[in-house]
């Protein structure tokens, strides 16, 4: 008979972890660039808590030459036939698929996370490269013959020119493949400014592009800090600009782009709740709200960070979150049986440790702390136990507040009426779930709910890549979402052609409005 207690093997991850520690420099014009700058900045560990390499903070003048880069490649890349972009396209798509683990490995060292959540991170972005391989299919206008007396009209959608982006550290491969494949497809020449607090993914990304056969100065990355991002929404040959981040950061990038003229994707922050009716299925919900507040240590823009516990459905859920959020197997994100790895930084540490502190001041009920989290081996590390709220109150900070940490707060409301109000009232839009058995529930939940991204027994919703992700209210400033078809109509301005020819042409002036 088999020893049930007998020990269980861990499975040894073959992807070697990412050690370099080379600084990390831009990629202009097609190859790695120095920049003029001294300054630079430690890029750290987070399960060791130790400075593993540098990056450098970019100056003005490096914004400059990746902006004269491309612009000098964007008339020839412009008029390059779809075709032939998306043949690049796809060369590129299957060089990231060969490199997933390696990317994987770089996020993980970066931000932390655990290696098969990073792996998932480098796929999802990959769908939207893979999706951008259909842009001639995208790109096609519309056309009407006759449309007046010996008129054809039609419409075409054209590259804007140089665009950039400027993407957040929790997801330091997706986030920029929200943006730069679709721009890239339909004609554009791209600046990536990326986070530089997990920065290496970029550089690998650019050389593999290259690799596929991108011509130099289409795809450009400039590292640094507010200077780099200032002097990209400055610039008057930047036409777009998109952007993920916190909703004051998106609102300023928002309202400076507009002072410039330019065209602004700004995504902002969240506060994403699930509602649990009381006919959910039980073990199932807790599975997948364990999963959506505590993957990624909770830095993730979808993460679930409020339960909307309906009825007496909390009395079961809560006592098992308890028991859940207390066995989580924390630990170096390069162990393949980790369910959670460190915070990034020390500072968001330290912030998510405040906030806990303040939701015991305000009187809100922690059932497990997460604070002063060690891991065996490493210390030093940015480390942050699963933590757990419940009686917790609209007026609370820690309700209202995103708190981008391994903290799930549990509120109770007596109905599904009560659950979509208190979801409306808030001013983050992002997503929103609800667990239920009930269809009529399910579908009045999924009308009346005021947010961008809505998931019926799904905890995070975040769409495939042909639909496009955006939230509502202050989580998006701006008309169009990521990616999708909706990141097309972004990148691309669209011309309407009326056409006429002599035979047709009535002799003598036409002084009135045209009419069909």
């Amino acid at each position: 008979m088999k020893d049930q207690h007998a020990s269980v093997a861990i499975p040894v991850n073959p992807q070697a972890a990412y050690t370099d520690g080379t600084d990390i420099v831009n990629f202009i014009a097609g190859q790695v660039r120095a920049s003029s700058s001294d300054r630079k900045q430690g890029v750290y560990n987070p399960s060791t808590g130790q400075v593993a390499r540098h990056v450098v903070l970019s100056t003005v003048e490096d914004v400059n030459e990746a902006v004269a880069a491309a612009k000098a490649a964007s008339q020839a890349w412009a008029d390059t036939p779809p075709v032939r972009r998306a043949r690049i396209m796809n060369r590129f798509l299957q060089l990231m698929n060969q490199n997933t683990d390696v990317l994987a490995a770089m996020i993980t060292a970066e931000h932390g996370k655990v290696f098969t959540d990073a792996q998932g991170e480098v796929a999802r972005g990959i769908d939207v490269i893979e999706f951008a391989c259909g842009i001639p299919q995208l790109l096609k206008g519309d056309y009407t013959e006759q449309v007046s007396t010996g008129i054809d009209n039609w419409t075409m959608r054209q590259p804007l020119g140089v665009v950039a982006g400027i993407t957040p550290f929790n997801f330091p491969c997706m986030v920029p493949c929200w943006m730069y494949p679709v721009a890239i497809a339909a004609g554009n020449t791209f600046i990536l400014k990326p986070s530089e607090r997990d920065p290496s993914v970029s550089i690998l990304m650019a050389k593999l592009f290259k690799q596929a056969g991108l011509p130099d100065g289409v795809f450009n990355v400039v590292q640094g800090d507010k200077v780099v991002v200032d002097a990209l929404l400055e610039h008057a040959d930047v036409a777009a600009l998109s952007f993920v981040g916190s909703t004051p950061i998106a609102q300023y990038i928002y309202e400076r782009g507009a002072h410039f003229g330019k065209r602004v994707q700004a995504l902002g922050g969240a506060k994403n709740h699930m509602v649990i009716m009381p006919d959910a299925d039980i073990e199932r919900t807790v599975d997948a709200l364990v999963g959506a507040a505590y993957g990624s240590a909770g830095e993730r823009c979808m993460a679930i960070s409020v339960a909307v516990l309906v009825g007496e459905v909390g009395k079961k859920i809560v006592p098992m979150l308890q028991e859940r959020a207390r066995s989580l197997k924390i630990k170096d994100g390069m162990a393949l049986d980790a369910e959670m790895g460190p915070v990034v930084t020390k500072e968001a540490l330290q912030r998510i440790e405040g906030y806990i502190a303040t939701g015991v001041e305000e009187g809100a009920e922690l059932l497990v702390d997460g604070r002063g989290y060690k891991v065996a081996g490493n210390e030093s590390g940015f480390y942050v136990g699963g933590t757990l709220f419940d009686k917790v109150t609209p007026q609370m900070r820690i309700y209202k507040e995103e708190i981008f940490g391994p903290v799930l707060v549990c509120v109770h409301v007596d109905d599904l009426g009560g659950a979509i109000d208190l979801v409306n009232k808030h001013e983050f839009g992002n997503g929103v779930s609800c667990f239920t058995s009930d269809g009529h529930t399910a579908r009045e939940f999924s009308r009346r709910i005021q947010v961008g991204m809505v998931g019926v027994n799904v905890p995070i919703p975040v769409p495939m890549s042909w639909h496009g992700f955006g939230g509502w209210k202050r989580s998006l400033f701006g008309d169009m979402h990521s990616y999708g078809e909706e990141g097309v109509r972004f990148y691309t301005k669209q011309k309407s052609i009326m056409q006429r020819w002599p035979e047709s042409i009535n002799k003598g002036n036409e002084f009135n409005m045209p009419t069909m």
